[in-house]
């Protein structure tokens, strides 16, 4: 009997160690190298793109999975200007295990790369190369596919801090910027490796510019270089609220290609030290929760600008577009303490203020360029306030851009589960 009553509570207890082991968080990371094998133009905005005659570094696709029981998500960072969610659907078509609406990919917003935008080029066809953007979203669906499949189980250390030093800037207004970086590092359970860093932080990679014609994801990758160098695991960049106009801080440096590139090291790496270093002390998180609730978002658009742009790209709008509107995916994700949000474009720095203090947590993150590009999104009173906002109101689908996101974000906030308290 009492040998019968043992085997009973080994099997509950396997059953049990099993059960745990299988809700256990568990993440991937993969990436994958998207620099073109020839040159290409780059592109830095609507208009006519500047040649390229050289490179400096390499433009990636990074993608970190994270699965907790049922609940599977991918974090996916691109380096170009924008990526619009069309193209973003048809990679979530060809990933495998992760429903589409549970798929995030934002851009960096490097100045110096090719257009994933095909804009119209005023002569009746557009600047995108389509062979290259099929590639690339082949290559991005292999990076999220490969991450799925070196699933290992995870803790994570999460943490927002101030990111000291000489980083960025607000162009329009020095100190209108947030300089709160946030950090989600995930380990192997003994904690004896990183399997990647994801750094969310607001700024402009735009150090080099598109006129240099040096292709490069800025200072990105100094950024993952130095990440990787001192932690072994894959680095993840994804942009923050740095519209109107928080970017780089190289101020004072000679006009020179070269000066400007050691500019982009002497950003990146200091962003990766301070990334490391308001992540190093955060305690570990053993046991996080993984949530996410995904909603489609619509936005009238009435810029003559945007409109001429939807309509004349080479990309295919029409299962996102419906009269002069459009829609894109919004998500929300809790993980472990950390809340995160997308924002489809470049939303000024005070409504990511605002966002962030909305958000019932002390990790929030805002992931900007996210599931698509959608231009500048700004508040009411900012709208075609003063002239040196004439250039991002042109460049915003319209004064309703800003309500709509910030009452959609807000309501999912309200609406769904709050993440874990630090």
């Amino acid at each position: 009997m009492k040998a019968y009553l043992s085997r009973i509570l080994i099997t509950a207890l396997l059953l049990t160690v099993f059960a745990s082991s299988a809700d256990a968080l568990r993440v991937g990371a993969a990436l994958r190298v998207l620099t073109p094998e020839k040159l290409m133009p780059l592109s830095g905005g609507v208009g006519e793109p500047d040649p390229a005659i050289g490179k400096r570094g390499d433009l990636f696709a990074r993608a970190m999975v994270f699965e907790d029981g049922d609940t599977r998500i991918a974090l996916v960072g691109v380096d170009y200007l924008g990526f619009p969610g069309v193209l973003g659907d048809q990679i979530r078509a060809k990933v495998k295990g992760i429903p589409g609406t549970n798929i995030l990919i934002g851009a960096s917003h490097t100045h110096s790369a090719p257009d994933m935008y095909a804009f119209p080029d005023g002569k009746g066809g557009h600047s995108g190369d389509m062979d290259y953007i099929a590639w690339v979203i082949d290559q991005t669906a292999a990076a999220i596919n490969e991450a799925v499949s070196k699933l290992e189980p995870a803790v994570l250390k999460i943490n927002v801090g101030e990111a000291k030093g000489k980083i960025a800037f607000n162009y329009y207004a020095p100190q209108l910027y947030d300089p709160r970086c946030g950090v989600i590092q995930a380990l192997t359970p003994d904690s004896e490796k990183v399997i990647a860093t994801l750094v969310n932080y607001a700024s402009h990679p735009e150090v080099l510019g598109t006129s240099r014609g040096m292709l490069s994801p800025d200072f990105c990758g100094p950024l993952y270089e130095r990440i990787e160098e001192k932690t072994g695991g894959m680095a993840l960049f994804m942009n923050g609220a740095q519209g109107g106009m928080v970017t780089a801080d190289n101020r004072d440096v000679p006009d020179t290609t070269e000066a400007m590139w050691q500019e982009c090291i002497r950003i990146g790496n200091p962003l990766a030290d301070e990334a490391l270093r308001i992540v190093s002390d955060a305690p570990i998180q053993s046991d996080p929760k993984v949530f996410c609730a995904a909603e489609r978002l619509r936005f009238p658009i009435t810029s003559p600008l945007i409109k001429q742009l939807f309509g004349h790209s080479g990309l295919d709008y029409s299962s996102v577009s419906e009269g002069d509107t459009i829609s894109t995916q919004m998500n929300l994700l809790n993980i472990g303490t950390a809340q995160l949000v997308n924002i489809p474009g470049e939303a000024l720095p005070n409504i990511g203020y605002y966002l962030k203090r909305k958000m019932p947590t002390e990790h929030p993150f805002l992931l900007g360029l996210t599931n698509d590009a959608f231009g500048y999104i700004l508040s009411r009173v900012d709208f075609s306030s003063f002239k040196r906002y004439d250039y991002v109101t042109e460049t915003s689908l319209g004064e309703g851009t800003g309500p709509i996101l910030i009452g959609s974000i807000l309501g999912m906030v309200e609406k769904y589960p709050k993440p874990a308290q630090p």
